[in-house]
């Protein structure tokens, strides 16, 4: 019998994950965290205390079996970490790589109460890209049944959506507005974090269920999500298209020529291949010195890709404080390393024109933290006559993204105050058949709370369509005299019998 682990017979430092150099990965696109080999997982996974009450369960969005997954990492049963870890995720060599593990799972770990939490996040994408590399896919017997299933939107909550209604047996299609699946996976994310190869391979894993992919389609333009349930001839739809509509400035001069949103730049250089210019001739700013105005995850994709474009420098323009930064700490970190510069406590106040309708620098004004807002951090306030210019001839925004108006354009769906689609707790829209979930109806989230969204309203859909869910538990009636057979009363079904004439 295996002796019980503490907190002191574990490794106490946590497994360390190669990575590019610094100076080198600032020039290409590779993937900077090179992931862990199979002795750096059975070390790690070395670490996990394996508790009775599965802190870090509770912490991810999703459910994942977190202890049990690592224990057949220890035991060097891939194959079984990676069914464990597909039962409640379809994607975890993506969700290893970018989910905020240390505001989730690892936020809440028992092990981080005394060292470094395990590395949750890390374990998730080797066993991830295992599977991948041996051609791994969890694929269960499906009996198909007669219903028909459209999802809006092909990213991560679409994906979770589609692989759920299509392991009911739902003849399933996802429509994406782009030419090629992945949603914002494959648009918003720069390849040196999360690559398109991954992307595919976990696409092709949907596909094997039986999900069928119409890309090129835009869902308010080609037709209706009325149009869909009706005449198209879906049972069920379900919406998430996300929320990619990026919030401007609303500055003097962030019309000027060189003023672009992070979503525009990252979408032209992952999607449209601008990054391999000449070989695919998509236009994009270049600029010799270029200001970023945010700091989360999109603003550090942005600034790293500039970088990477070729600019001599980039800066971050950020009017908080390093701590009130959203973006994960490794991100911040990764693109200090780089060389990106940053300036904390700033806030622009205008784009400066050159002349000639392009951007000689930004306006900004210094600030102080003062009293917590309603995301509780301090607000920033400006010091007044700390006004300076600061040269750069381009500008990027990443400050937050909206809604994309068209859902609500071209379809009875009811919004509410933010222009986001309005739903109850089981996700159902105002249109009945109709369910929506991730950022088109919660505003900016991440990867796993989209797809624990999608998850949800699959589970709802089928309770519409009055299929049974294999992953809920029978119920059990108080009065055990009104069970023939054992089979909970409400649990009966009708058959249909055929008499015989006599």
């Amino acid at each position: 019998m295996a002796k019980k682990k503490t907190i002191r017979t574990i490794p106490q430092e946590r497994t360390p994950m190669l990575e590019q150099a610094a100076a080198a990965r600032a020039k290409n696109f590779q993937e900077v965290a090179c992931g862990y080999r199979l002795e750096d997982a059975l070390r790690e996974a070395e670490r996990c205390l394996l508790c009775p009450d599965r802190p870090c369960v509770a912490g991810c969005p999703v459910g994942i079996d977190i202890p049990g997954f690592i224990e057949k990492i220890g035991r060097k049963d891939l194959r079984a970490a990676y069914d464990t870890l597909t039962d409640t995720n379809l994607l975890p060599a993506v969700c290893g790589r970018v989910c905020p593990q240390e505001n989730q799972c690892e936020g809440v770990c028992t092990v981080g109460e005394s060292l470094e939490s395990v590395a949750i996040g890390r374990l998730e994408r080797f066993v991830g890209d295992t599977a991948i590399k041996e051609g791994w896919a969890n694929i269960p017997y499906i009996e198909p049944n007669r219903y028909r299933v459209g999802i809006v939107g092909s990213g991560p909550a679409g994906m979770a959506c589609a692989a759920d209604m299509a392991k009911a047996g739902c003849d399933v299609t996802v429509y994406e507005a782009f030419h090629v699946p992945g949603g914002v996976l494959r648009y918003g994310i720069p390849d040196f974090r999360l690559p398109n190869e991954v992307i595919d391979a976990e696409i092709e894993n949907l596909k094997k269920l039986g999900v069928k992919f119409e890309c090129n389609t835009l869902v308010g333009r080609l037709f209706t999500i009325e149009q869909m349930i009706g005449e198209m001839g879906c049972d069920a739809v379900f919406v998430g298209v996300g929320a990619g509509y990026p919030t401007g400035l609303g500055i003097p001069g962030d019309s000027l020529n060189g003023v672009l949103s992070a979503n525009e730049l990252l979408t032209r250089c992952n999607l449209m291949r601008a990054k391999e210019f000449p070989n695919f001739d998509t236009p994009v700013p270049l600029g010799r010195r270029v200001a970023v105005v945010g700091a989360g995850n999109t603003a550090m994709d942005a600034m790293r890709v500039c970088l990477r474009l070729g600019a001599e420098k980039v800066y971050c323009i950020y009017r908080r404080s390093r701590k009130e930064a959203p973006a994960r700490l490794e991100e911040v970190h990764h693109a200090e390393e780089e060389g990106i510069e940053f300036n904390w406590l700033t806030n622009p106040v205008a784009v400066l024109d050159d002349g000639s309708g392009g951007v000689r620098g930004l306006r900004c004004v210094r600030m102080v933290l003062g009293e917590p807002d309603d995301s509780g951090r301090r607000r920033p306030v400006p010091i007044g006559g700390s006004e300076f210019d600061f040269e750069c001839d381009v500008v990027v925004y990443a400050i937050g993204t909206n809604a994309n108006p068209i859902m609500g354009q071209t379809s009875r769906l009811r919004l509410n105050k933010w222009g986001y689609i309005d739903t109850d707790d089981d996700l159902a829209t105002s249109v009945a058949g109709v369910f929506a979930g991730g950022d088109i109806v919660t505003g900016a989230a991440t990867v796993i709370e989209a797809m624990g969204a999608g998850r949800k309203a699959a589970r709802s859909m089928k309770v519409y369509l009055g299929l049974r869910d294999p992953c809920l538990p029978y119920r059990v009636d108080a009065d055990a005299g009104d069970r023939p057979f054992g089979i909970d009363r409400r649990e009966r079904n009708f058959v249909r019998v055929r008499m015989a004439e006599t």
